[in-house]
């Protein structure tokens, strides 16, 4: 059986050192491991003495690893798993790890769950289905999801989906009710929002037009229609499409009646 014949402490890590036995080099130990089997120089080890020892120094490379890997924030246990596997840590190893740093508190689904998608409702504005695909890109088990995303009142999503639609509201003022309204949809939609959700955040706004209004917005979008078709097209065949391209965006018929005799006039002027 082996005899430790030489314990020295690393020059560049002083929470290691370099085993040798017979006179040989060995390997390196953490110095929690060096505690935990007591080994001192002439120590004699026997064989699974050694395996225990080599994996329980693995264990503790991959636990640091993970303290590293959460000191920037909180992650998940599969994002943690998925760390220690791109480092090459075997899976019992990980296991092992995994199991230690919920011991001392260091890892916690249910808490980072919480605090995750509180975030996500503060910071991102996200709606329960935009958060729960980012529970489960972080691995997060669908019961916990389901447990912590039912806390997310109705109240409270109708309310972060309102502050989302008045500013969109406000950003696109230029736009006709159809447009903003379509604007508004695709974006809560995309932020996870369901329709009965972003039905009663519309609900609160009032997006119709006065003359002043529509007669300012449709000069804006009309003017940009007219130079694109007024190159191609002329006569009936461009009032045609000018029209068509209007109403599509939601403009009134009698707005876009008004607006293509105004042009004529004006053409007929130069």
């Amino acid at each position: 059986m082996p005899v430790i014949t030489k314990i020295a402490r690393q020059k560049n890590n002083n929470e290691r050192y370099n085993l040798y036995l017979d006179e040989k080099y060995a390997f390196s130990l953490d110095e929690a491991v060096l505690i935990k089997y007591q080994l001192t120089k002439g120590k004699v080890l026997e064989a699974f003495t050694l395996d225990e020892m080599v994996f329980d120094d693995e264990v503790r490379k991959a636990f640091n690893k993970a303290i590293n890997f959460l000191s920037y924030r909180m992650r998940s246990e599969h994002e943690v798993k998925q760390k220690l596997l791109q480092n090459e840590f075997g899976e019992a190893v990980i296991l092992e790890a995994i199991r230690k740093l919920y011991e001392y508190g260091f890892l916690n689904d249910e808490s980072f769950t919480k605090a995750l998608v509180e975030t996500q409702k503060k910071n991102s504005k996200k709606g329960p289905t935009a958060i729960r695909q980012e529970l489960k890109k972080r691995g997060i088990e669908k019961n916990l999801q389901e447990e912590v995303l039912g806390n997310y009142s109705e109240e409270e999503q109708v309310d972060i989906a309102r502050t989302l639609a008045e500013k969109i509201i406000h950003q696109h003022q230029d736009k006709t009710p159809r447009q903003i309204k379509q604007k508004v949809q695709d974006t809560l939609q995309r932020k996870g929002y369901n329709f009965s959700i972003i039905t009663q955040a519309l609900s609160a706004f009032e997006l119709e037009k006065n003359e002043e209004e529509w007669t300012e917005i449709i000069a804006t979008q009309g003017d940009k229609i007219w130079r694109k078709y007024s190159s191609k097209y002329q006569g009936n065949d461009l009032h045609r499409r000018i029209k068509t391209a209007l109403y599509q965006k939601g403009f009134p018929v009698e707005q876009i009646d008004f607006y293509i005799e105004k042009k004529e006039l004006e053409e007929q002027d130069e």
